[in-house]
């Protein structure tokens, strides 16, 4: 018999509805949130992975070495405008929480949310009210900038200013380029990612909503926590290998609707719109409700509008160079496979996977035995529980031991380590784009 057709040993069955009893029942005290696009696509953000509608397929018809050139840090040293005009239709303020947003801020609001990682860059989460010390922005945010240069942050209303002026901004300083706190291609991921990981472990449920798990290491984030915690999914196909686990639970179909099942069969659902109408006014939801009721095409036609602003702002632009960018063409952008699978396994081994995202959509994919390595890495302090709790240790005694362990093994590796500096900003990093490009993909 598979694993998908045995019995849950913590749900009642795989089913919200017991999902809403866990809650409810207050046996998950400790919850955590993994989040990708799909949570923001009603709040009218385009998708950028769509085979046609996408941004990265619109893209494609432009004078870019490749689409995802955009953020690419070393294409960005050279033509930093396509990147301002993207950034001019995304820019925080343009776009509000969706009601799933909401939900994860009224976790926070209950003390049940023990951390949210996104993916996304929107700010959407902290525009919900979510905590910022609850927030782990794997691929950056728009939320704060610097000189690529010498490091310095830009205030934020001039950042603004020339965002909606279409204007590059130079840093005060140094007159060095402006850039977002964005993980770009060629840019390690924040440390507060590999410092946080552990926190699937001390997880008794986790909340997967809106992403393909296609980008790693995020992607691996579900197979950290223990093998008896819940796992659900809301989200329009199963990914993964969610599913695979007896108390994993698939709602699969549009975010915000398989969220607001759950709020109702937990008896939040009233206080969960209260919430999100104080957030983002009466309008907005109208606007988002109406947007969810849309048939497919009328949907990616409203989306279209935001696309096209952005490919129109950009076939204008004149590229510096031939055409074609130092990071294209090996899907790794600026290093051989084997190289980069060298560098990202010595990463590994500070439990520090800086630089590992590798998306699964880019030319030639992430090498198996990358992947291998990394969820091996990842698998580690879930397997040493699931042993222990296969010889009869109490779970909850086991977990706050692999907790503690993980501690201090961060500080055993600073110890270890005089040449490491205390975790950086991803900007920081940026200093070591010129020896070891192509890193990170958004």
């Amino acid at each position: 018999m598979g694993v998908e057709k045995s019995s849950p040993s913590t749900l009642e069955d795989r089913s919200l509805d017991a999902v809403a009893s866990l809650i409810k029942n207050g046996r998950a005290r400790r919850i955590v949130v993994l989040t990708g696009a799909g949570i923001s696509t009603s709040a009218g953000i385009p998708d950028f992975r769509s085979p046609e509608t996408g941004l990265y397929a619109n893209l494609e018809r432009l004078n870019l070495p490749h689409p995802e050139a955009v953020f690419d840090i070393a294409f960005f040293r050279e033509n930093p405008e396509p990147f301002y005009v993207l950034a001019k239709e995304l820019y925080p303020g343009n776009f509000h929480p969706t009601v799933s947003h909401a939900f994860i801020s009224l976790l926070a609001k209950k003390n049940l949310l023990h951390k949210l990682f996104t993916q996304n860059i929107d700010c959407l989460e902290r525009a919900a009210g979510v905590p910022s010390d609850k927030i782990i922005e794997a691929h950056g945010s728009f939320a704060t900038q610097r000189c690529i240069e010498c490091m310095d942050s830009f205030p934020d209303d001039l950042m603004k200013k020339h965002v909606e002026d279409g204007r590059v901004p130079k840093c005060l300083r140094c007159k060095g380029l402006v850039k977002p706190d964005i993980v770009f291609f060629g840019q390690g991921l924040p440390m507060e990612f590999s410092l946080n990981s552990f926190r699937l472990t001390e997880a008794d449920l986790v909340l997967i909503i809106g992403t393909s798990l296609s980008v790693y290491p995020f992607a691996a984030l579900p197979e950290l926590c223990l093998p008896r915690t819940p796992r659900v999914l809301f989200n329009l196909e199963k990914v993964g290998n969610l599913g695979s686990r007896a108390d994993d639970v698939l709602e699969l179909g549009g975010c915000d609707n398989g969220i607001r099942k759950l709020a109702q069969k937990i008896g939040w659902l009233d206080e969960l719109n209260d919430l999100w109408k104080a957030t983002v006014g009466e309008e907005e939801v109208k606007k988002q409700l109406k947007r969810q009721g849309m048939l497919g095409e009328e949907f990616e036609e409203e989306e279209a509008g935001v696309i096209e602003a952005i490919t129109a702002g950009l076939e204008g632009i004149e590229l510096k160079g031939e055409g074609e960018s130092p990071s294209s063409g090996d899907g790794k952008l600026g290093e051989t496979a084997e190289v980069c699978e060298e560098h990202d396994k010595e990463a590994l081994k500070g439990v520090e996977p800086e630089g590992l995202v590798t998306q699964a959509e880019r030319k030639g994919g992430p090498s198996e035995a990358l992947q291998h390595h990394l969820e091996a890495h990842l698998h580690q302090k879930a397997a040493t529980l699931a042993v222990k709790s296969a010889d009869g240790t109490d779970e909850a005694e086991t977990q706050d031991a692999i907790t503690q362990q993980g501690r201090t093994e961060d500080k055993a590796s600073e110890g270890k380590n005089p040449d490491k500096k205390a975790p950086k900003n991803e900007s920081q990093d940026e200093n070591q784009d010129e020896t070891s490009n192509g890193k990170e993909k958004l």
